[in-house]
């Protein structure tokens, strides 16, 4: 189970970004067996200026030549996230998973936005422009099943457990973490939602700086279900390709059940559930 992830200088040309792209598919060596393709979030729009000035509509042309990539190399192609338009103005944070013959496996929409400000000198309001979404995904592949969340969603446990509920055996995590946040959180956190998971987790990263000023930390990272760091992108654009072994997975699970213990707390009128 070969797996790649790019990750991408995006300065929010649509037309340089799609051909750094190509010229990466094109790198890859054809083989029998699927390949898998992780595109960062905001692939071909980051940092351009408001998300949803650069909306299309569902199936528009971004996501159509993305979808032809995918055909044309013959390979399963995460892309990462594009501006899709939403009913109130703003834009979802879609990623869509395309397989070899072109079709659309599934789209995600970001759920969390990010409205923070991290000691970088800018303040970031991601919902003034992104439509958040309202479900999460899990797809079947020759890979296992696939579920995925972007970037901000690291930081709540909650949607992995839900995707862990729904089958999922890798989680792709598209993303564009600050260089700020990237340097304190992004390895923790992504271990740890491995772990907590026992998923592999493919978190295809953005790095450097961008149209804006703004830096990201790259460091693309896979991460095994046991919370082993297997590959690290480092700081500049690039790839990092692995092979995923599925026998680790269940090696985990059968290691520490976690999905058999877990109970749901809940209220009750026993004391012990009183907060004081």
């Amino acid at each position: 189970m070969e797996c790649h992830l790019l990750q991408m200088n995006s300065q929010g040309s649509p037309e340089r970004d799609l051909a750094w792209v190509r010229s990466q598919l094109a790198s890859l060596a054809r083989t029998p067996d699927p390949r898998l393709v992780i595109l960062p979030e905001a692939c071909l729009h980051m940092a351009a200026g408001p998300w949803n000035r650069f909306a299309e509509p569902d199936e528009g042309p971004n996501q159509q030549a993305l979808a032809q990539m995918a055909r044309e190399f013959d390979l399963y192609l995460l892309a990462g996230t594009l501006p899709i338009t939403a009913g109130d103005g703003r834009a979802y944070a879609s990623s869509c998973l395309y397989g070899p013959d072109g079709t659309r496996l599934g789209r995600y929409d970001k759920i969390h936005m990010f409205d923070a400000k991290v000691g970088d000198g800018k303040s970031y309001h991601e919902s003034a422009h992104t439509c958040p979404g309202d479900g999460v995904r899990v797809v079947d592949t020759p890979f296992g099943r696939l579920g995925w969340a972007v970037c901000y969603d690291l930081r709540f446990p909650e949607l992995f457990t839900a995707l862990v509920e729904l089958g999922a055996e890798i989680i792709a995590l598209p993303s564009a973490f600050t260089y700020n946040t990237g340097q304190a959180h992004w390895e923790v956190l992504v271990r740890a939602r491995a772990i907590e998971s026992q998923c592999y987790l493919l978190a295809a990263n953005q790095c450097g700086v961008h149209r804006d000023g703004r830096r990201t930390w790259g460091h693309s990272l896979v991460v095994d279900p046991w919370g082993r760091v297997i590959a690290d992108g480092g700081e500049e654009p690039g790839r990092i390709s692995v092979k995923l072994d599925p026998e680790l997975i269940t090696q985990a699970r059968d290691a520490i059940p976690v999905q058999q213990h877990r109970r749901h707390a809940g209220g009750g009128d026993n004391d012990e559930n009183e907060i004081l």
